[in-house]
C-alpha cells in the first residue's frame, strides 16, 4: 500500500487548510487511518485518526473543534480539514494505516504499518 499525502503550504494563524492521504495498492484487510505530525525537535505527535468504515473518529485534544477527519472511501481518500489553524500546528504531517484495526481507534504510532512521506504546513503568526 502507498499513501501520499497533499495539501500543506503556508497559511496565516487563523486560516484554513485541508490535507488529503490518498491510499493505492491492495490492502488485505480493513484498516483505520491515522494523521501525525512532527515539528522541528520534537517528537511525532497524535493529531486524529478515522475507523474503516468512518463511523468512528479520535482526535488530540490540541486540535479538537478544529481539525475534522473526513473520509471518501469511493477514493480511498481521508481528509483533514484544518480551520482556526496556529503557529504550534506547524509541523510536517503524516498518515499512516493501521491494518486489521477492529473500530477502537489509537494514538499510538507504533501501531499504524504504512507511513505516507509527509506534508508540511506552516502558520505564520
Amino acid at each position: 500500500v502507498q499513501l501520499v499525502e497533499s495539501g500543506g503550504g503556508l497559511v496565516q494563524d487563523g486560516g484554513s487548510l485541508r490535507l488529503s492521504c490518498a491510499a493505492s495498492g491492495r490492502t488485505f484487510s480493513s484498516y483505520a487511518t491515522g494523521w501525525f505530525r512532527q515539528a522541528p525537535g520534537k517528537e511525532r505527535e497524535f493529531v486524529a485518526a478515522i475507523s474503516w468504515r468512518g463511523l468512528i473518529t479520535y482526535y488530540a485534544d490540541s486540535v479538537k473543534g478544529r481539525f475534522t477527519i473526513s473520509r471518501d472511501s469511493t477514493k480511498n481518500t481521508v481528509y483533514l480539514q484544518m480551520n482556526s489553524l496556529k503557529p504550534e500546528d506547524t509541523a510536517i504531517y503524516y498518515c499512516a494505516l493501521e491494518f486489521g484495526n477492529t473500530g477502537v481507534l489509537s494514538d499510538d504510532s507504533r501501531r499504524y504499518d504504512s507511513w505516507g512521506q509527509g506534508t508540511q504546513v506552516t502558520v505564520s503568526s
